[in-house]
């Protein structure tokens, strides 16, 4: 009996002393607590908000006296606090720069002094799996608690905000619930190699931004004029397939197949085509799956090469098949415009657009509006609006933003039409509609004292009485406490 015993002793301190309170070290003075009040937008009814959160996290200071956080962190906040976690001094900050897709973002304290003596925390240099890494919590006291951390996986894959796919760490991690858990970095050597940003309580794994990301994001964020990380806006799949490869032509044991081109990106305007085998990129020839040997990382996908590893307005050699002949291309790497984007991917810090005519309610759609329907938005979603989200490209180049009538709020001018939502309007009055401000338009010239408005899905056609509608708009306003029918 003493043997087992013993050893369960032994075990059980060592469990404590891993998760005990770490000294003040390098780390320390580095990290601070964030506080963040964040209100979102609702919707469903997008002239409201939702009711206000409070989030918590780790906050690393970085070079030039910033803070790093995650943007999910700091989406949509009304106020955001840095806290010294050892003397609780604290300061108001303002969000300085934030990138979406690539879940960062740097605040500055409003107080110059705030951050006193300091220290940037380094980054770490890469990281393999099986690495071993410490994630750092801060305990109600203000000690740094320290949980052992293990790789499992260094791939790219989409991340949680944008879904677009960048270098991304996961990690066996036994977190615990503590002061400030929303963001957490993951430290090695007194060094950052990375911000948890994502948690899986069920399953004790973490994703986690790793340095090199971090990196790029700091670099290229200081400078004037940052519009994110670069994209080549295509999709491919891979060339297992030995009679696929005989019909392509292909010799070469590697390359993938381009299936899919976003319009306006950089592929499209350096001539890539849907259809063409992508044999090499900046000389580095790509598997049947499209990796390549990363000095770094180890085996992962070219897109590591292309959407961070190259600065913004670079030219990257892109190696290509089509019709069975070899050709070189230069790809100016450029971020996408989202202003171009048929259905926005996130939607933060901004208030949603919208319309209301007669008790009709349009807006544009968005991703943030599928994601109304909860964490299992794909499936429980309208289908037809979730199909446009899936394959924005598979509409025409010019269709421009999706307005849809989202609702209808009951009222004189609207009898006989209450049980419709999310129909894709095409028409009013005789005008294409590809966005908001075309609607306006459209029902400033009504068509012989009524309003027309054509739609993909039965009813095909809706009308409204022009006069009624103008005349009951204070009704209708006041009825439902709106500030305003429409914000473009």
């Amino acid at each position: 009996m003493k043997l087992p015993i013993l050893i369960f002793l032994l075990l059980f301190g060592i469990a404590l002393a891993e998760d005990a309170p770490a000294p003040a070290g390098s780390a320390s003075n580095a990290l601070f607590r964030v506080q963040s009040n964040n209100q979102s937008y609702d919707f469903f009814q997008p002239w409201s908000k939702k009711p206000p959160v409070n989030r918590r996290g780790v906050g690393v200071v970085v070079e030039n006296e910033r803070v790093l956080v995650t943007a999910e962190l700091v989406a949509n906040s009304t106020f955001i606090e840095l806290e010294h976690p050892v003397t609780g001094d604290k300061s108001a900050a303002t969000l300085e720069r934030v990138d979406y897709e690539v879940n960062l973002a740097v605040l500055r304290a409003d107080k110059p002094e705030f951050l006193g003596q300091s220290t940037p925390l380094p980054l770490n240099g890469p990281a393999r799996v099986g690495d071993l890494a410490e994630a750092v919590q801060f305990e109600a006291n203000g000690g740094l608690a320290k949980t052992q951390a293990r790789l499992t996986s260094v791939a790219t894959a989409p991340y949680p905000v944008d879904g677009a796919v960048f270098l991304l760490y996961k990690a066996a991690l036994p977190l615990q619930q503590r002061d400030g858990s929303f963001t957490i970095p993951l430290l090695r050597d007194g060094h950052l190699l990375g911000l948890v940003m994502r948690y899986d309580a069920r399953n004790q794994t973490a994703d986690i931004v790793p340095g090199v990301v971090i990196r790029r994001f700091l670099e290229e964020s200081a400078k004037p004029g940052y519009a994110g990380f670069p994209r080549l806006g295509m999709s491919f799949s891979d060339l297992r397939d030995p009679q696929l490869r005989r019909h392509l032509r292909l010799q070469e044991p590697g390359g993938v197949l381009l299936t899919d081109i976003t319009p306006h990106a950089s592929a499209e305007s350096a001539g890539l085509r849907k259809g063409d085998v992508i044999l090499a990129v900046n000389g580095i020839p790509l598997d049947q799956d499209g990796h390549y040997e990363d000095t770094d990382h180890g085996r992962i996908t070219f897109s590591h090469l292309t959407n961070t590893l190259t600065p913004p307005s670079t030219a990257v050699p892109v190696t290509i098949l089509r019709d069975g002949k070899k050709l070189d291309l230069a790809v100016t790497m450029r971020p996408l415009d989202r202003n171009k984007s048929v259905i926005p991917s996130h939607h933060s810090d901004s208030p949603p657009g919208y319309l209301v005519a007669g008790g009709l309610v349009f807006i544009e759609l968005s991703r943030a509006y599928l994601r109304e329907w909860g964490p299992n938005w794909s499936s429980t979603a309208p289908q037809r609006l979730v199909h446009y989200d899936a394959f924005p490209n598979d509409l025409p180049r010019d269709r421009g933003r999706l307005v849809i009538l989202s609702q209808v709020l009951p009222t004189a001018d609207s009898i006989g039409y209450e049980h419709l939502e999310n129909l894709v309007v095409t028409k009013v009055n005789g005008q294409e509609i590809r966005s908001l401000k075309d609607l306006s338009k459209a029902l400033s010239k009504p068509v012989n004292g009524f309003h027309r408005i054509e739609c993909e899905e039965d009813p095909k056609i809706l009308f409204l009485d022009a006069a009624s509608v103008e005349k009951n708009r204070d009704t209708l306003r006041d009825h439902y406490s709106l500030p305003a029918l429409e914000r473009l």
